[in-house]
């Protein structure tokens, strides 16, 4: 039985809340569960859509790489 492990390089992670507030908290949990697998935040990118009704919608993509 052979067992090899290959430390992953890149991961990349998508949110979405209604609130900055919670969009924030979701990726500082996951910044945190990533750094248990020795990855860091690259690049983050975000956006807000406003609905026809005038609910805001936020998004944002979270870009980690390997710690070097």
């Amino acid at each position: 039985m052979n067992i090899s492990f290959d430390l992953i390089q890149d991961k990349v992670e998508f949110f979405e809340a209604t609130d900055l507030a919670t969009l924030e908290k979701k990726i500082n949990e996951q910044i945190e569960h990533n750094k248990a697998i020795l990855l860091e935040v690259h690049h983050v990118s975000h956006q807000m859509h406003v609905a026809e009704n005038g609910q805001r919608f936020y998004s944002a993509v979270v870009h980690f790489k390997a710690k070097k």
